[in-house]
């Protein structure tokens, strides 16, 4: 035998040796010793795994077994990664968002490119050339059309610096340094839109111009996308200059003025080269809101359009274009009284205005697109009660006027609204003599003061929410008050206030029904209290004042009419106690068409019960009163049964009178204005009058519309839910000698509010006949009437007293209370106290009501 060692004959191949401990020899039977107790195999027992690991038939296996055979090149299995569970199953991989962003990269990519070569720029549109809107009745008659467009086209060199700067600092300050996109304005335009704080423009000048001049006001997708090419194109292919020429040449101003030069003209009577800093600050404002911020057409939103032209102002001083010194200098610039356009003569423009503000506010249609035109909008106004509103002012009021002797004569303002209580629906609209001539819609406007027609919605409050007395009595038209004068109001922490009753009159113990005949300031205010002054806020938006009427505050003067509504805010709220307390928003407009062919969606008028129908009802009860024996008898002339208020303006600037029937409600506003200014300007000595109050002229014009619209329709009385406590009691009489039943309020010993210099209005002595607002026993309010307005005259007693009778009303019947007339009939009070609106104490200086 060789020295050499000799291979096994099993086939073992050499093995290197292995680093550690080596494993203890395995007995003789081939069977491993140690803590082993089976086969080992992979990489850690040296032998191969698999079917090559299994040993000869026959033969035991283990280690030092003949007839295995290891893999020297078989690599070990990685231990495999567990799998996702739970949530995480729903998180992504980063190689999942990776391959995400990438995607959506090249995707934007590839379809900006697209849309970059695929958008061209196009011609000007035919919507930069304005359509006319077409108006009608609501049987379709034509109403208006509205007139041609008043445009200018000017080089930007006609144009002054200043205007230009203050245009850049009101719309896009960076224009000239920046593209012709605003990626993170038109982001956060988008997301203000989404989270409701209303829909804003992300747009720039670019963007502006592009869809003025070459697109449509449609708020579109597909418009907003070729708005977004197309402006990119403009940018490289147009100077700046060029753009900024275009974007001012084709703007609306408001006054249907298209650009910078028209509106130069409208508003200053000056050429676009010579605007001043403030002129031109003025102008740039009006681009954000061109109709409301016309601080002549709508005085009560001065406020905001003095907001606006500062913050151009102030954009400018940021931009280095104007000093601070130069900014400190600069006046508001008042425009100049307004020129409706000669198609627009008469009624038509007022009612145009009103229509299209309808259309605006309530987000049918943006001011961009209306102005455009192409619209066929058919309105709910009524021609023939349009007719009769347009006859009765001019019978009562405009044919009476001498504005060559009478200098008062020429403040004469009127406006009025007619509502169908049942539907919402405006049914006509006096705005002024002719638009034309006084450009502002005076029944639309928010700048003079209710008066003592506001008195109606405290009372109705107190009622609503259950109210009671400072000594716990539950308030109704009987709860007795204490009428002094300058009686401090009790239970107000606010501090002190105590307002003065008209002439200083005292009335001692009153009913609220009496005190509602002769609006008497010291209950009232007292009331209010009582009612809770924010309660009584709420009622009266509730009812249908705006929450931003101006002077609107929740203190006990709330009660005298520091409110400025307008004369269709008044109507509305009206109208919701003619309807029970039921409140449906105002309509004006019942279709609207595109191009005679696409409808135009309206919103869903809809009602609610804002107040209980006893509230409602209790107060309407309240205020057949009024007209039966109190302020307002002036409106039986209409020979129905009518509810109302009068209420008079500090200083006689305006008097009011509000009042409904059962199928109408309509109120009516005579003002003073100086026709140069726009000031207001007392009626003292208007039409030959002493004064002008709710009770007279407009109470007139009140009756005189109310017969004649609702001529040819049956007369039908107040179907009334009183609240418990709230009838007529027996046992109250008036005592003609006393003081507090000389006809109500009224100043320097004058009657009825003073209509002729001697203090009377067709009445001897002074006194109004009662025309039978005594109401005789057993007799419904649906009076017999005759003489020219529906009229019965009835017996006046001594010093103008009258009797006074149970009347059914709704089934509920109303004994003989103190409404009778007296000496003077039907005036109203003037109460004095601190000017409105400087503390929320403020009262009314020289108030009649």
């Amino acid at each position: 035998m060789s020295d050499e060692p000799q291979q096994r004959s099993q086939g073992w191949a050499p093995r290197e040796p292995e680093a550690g401990p080596r494993q203890a020899p395995a007995s003789a039977a081939g069977r491993p010793t140690g803590p082993r107790t089976g086969p080992q195999t992979g990489p850690q027992s040296g032998l191969p795994s698999g079917p090559e690991a299994e040993p000869p038939s026959g033969q035991p296996s283990g280690p030092g077994t003949p007839g295995t055979k290891r893999n020297p090149q078989q690599r070990p299995k990685r231990k495999q990664r567990p799998k996702r569970t739970g949530l995480r199953r729903l998180v992504p991989t980063w190689r999942m968002l990776l391959g995400t962003i990438l995607g959506a990269v090249l995707l934007l990519t590839g379809l900006f490119a697209l849309g970059y070569f695929l958008v061209r720029i196009p011609s000007a549109n035919a919507s930069a050339i304005k359509q006319s809107n077409v108006y009608l009745y609501a049987d379709g008659t034509q109403l208006a059309r509205d007139g041609d467009v008043n445009r200018e086209n000017v080089s930007l060199a006609q144009i002054s610096k200043d205007a230009q700067h203050a245009t850049l600092a009101a719309e896009d300050r960076d224009f000239y340094s920046e593209s012709a996109i605003d990626p993170k304005a038109m982001i956060r335009a988008a997301w203000n839109t989404v989270t409701g704080k209303g829909r804003q423009s992300g747009s720039t000048i670019t963007q502006q111009y592009v869809k003025n001049y070459y697109l449509g006001q449609e708020q579109t997708v597909t418009r907003k996308v070729k708005e977004f090419f197309i402006s990119i194109k403009l940018d490289r292919e147009k100077s700046k200059d060029d753009i900024l020429e275009g974007y001012l040449n084709t703007s609306y101003y408001g006054r249907n003025a298209y650009g910078i030069q028209a509106s130069a003209q409208a508003y200053y009577g000056v050429n676009a080269r010579d605007l001043t800093v403030g002129q031109g600050a003025y102008l740039a404002a009006l681009l954000n809101a061109p109709s409301a911020y016309d601080v002549i057409a709508h005085p009560e939103n001065k406020a905001a359009a003095l907001a606006r032209w500062n913050y151009v102002l102030d954009g400018m001083v940021k931009q280095k274009w104007l000093t601070r010194a130069a900014r400190d200098r600069v006046a508001f610039p008042t425009p100049r009284q307004a020129k409706g356009s000669a198609g627009l003569s008469g009624q038509r423009g007022y009612l145009v205005q009103a229509v299209n503000d309808y259309l605006i506010s309530n987000r049918i249609l943006d001011e961009d697109t209306l102005t455009r035109g192409g619209y066929r909008v058919t309105t709910t106004l009524q021609k023939s009660k349009q007719d009769a509103f347009v006859r009765a002012v001019n019978d009562q009021v405009m044919d009476q006027l001498d504005k060559k002797d009478r200098k008062p004569d020429t403040y004469v303002r009127a406006g009025g609204v007619a509502i169908d209580p049942s539907s919402g629906k405006v049914l006509a609209m006096y705005g002024g003599i002719d638009y034309t001539k006084q450009y502002v819609n005076n029944a639309t406007r928010r700048d003079y003061q209710v008066g003592s027609t506001f008195k109606p919605f405290v009372f109705a409050s107190a009622v609503q929410n259950g109210s009671v007395t400072q000594d716990g009595r539950t308030i109704t038209p009987n709860t007795v008050y204490d009428g002094t004068d300058q009686r401090p109001v009790q239970g107000w922490s606010g501090g002190s206030y105590a307002p003065e009753n008209e002439d200083g009159a005292s009335y001692g113990d009153i009913s609220v029904r009496t005190a509602t005949d002769r609006s008497v300031n010291s209950v009232y205010a007292q009331m209010a209290v009582d009612a809770g002054p924010a309660r009584v806020e709420k009622t009266a938006v509730a009812l249908g004042l705006p929450a931003d009427t101006p002077d609107l505050t929740a203190s006990p003067s709330i009660a005298l009419g520091p409110a400025t509504a307008s004369v269709l805010d008044m109507t509305e709220a009206y109208a919701t106690l003619a309807n029970h307390g039921s409140h449906g928003t105002y309509t004006l407009v019942a279709k609207v068409t595109k191009d005679g062919a696409e409808d135009v969606r309206l919103p869903v008028q809809e009602t609610r019960q804002v107040v209980s129908r006893e509230a409602a009802d209790t107060t309407t009860s309240m205020l057949q009163s009024v007209v039966d024996g109190g302020t307002g008898q002036a409106a039986q002339d209409a020979g129905r049964p009518a509810a109302g208020k009068t209420g008079t303006a500090e200083e006689d600037t305006a008097a009011w009178f509000a009042g409904y029937t059962p199928e109408l409600a309509t109120v009516v506003s005579v003002m003073g204005q100086d026709p140069e200014t726009g000031a207001h300007k007392s009626l003292y000595g208007a039409l030959g009058q002493g004064r002008v109050n709710g009770g007279g002229y407009p109470a007139q014009i009140w009756a005189q519309f109310t017969q004649d619209a609702l001529d040819g329709t049956e007369a039908s009385d107040f179907d009334l839910q009183l609240q418990p406590g709230a009838e007529e009691p027996d046992d109250t009489e008036y005592d003609p000698g006393d003081p507090a039943a000389t006809g109500g309020q009224d100043t320097a010993g004058t009657t009825d509010g003073g209509q002729d210099g001697t203090g009377t209005q067709g009445g001897a002595n002074g006194s109004r006949p009662s025309s039978g607002n005594g109401r005789t026993p057993g007799r419904t309010t649906a009076r017999p009437h005759t003489g020219p307005h529906g009229r019965t005259d009835g017996g006046t007693g001594a010093s103008g007293t009258t009797t006074t009778g149970g009347t059914t009303t709704g089934g509920t019947t109303r004994s003989p209370t103190n409404g009778g007339g007296a000496t003077g009939g039907a005036t109203e009070g003037w109460p004095t106290g601190t000017t409105a609106g400087l503390d929320p104490l403020s009262g009314l200086t020289s108030r009649r009501h």
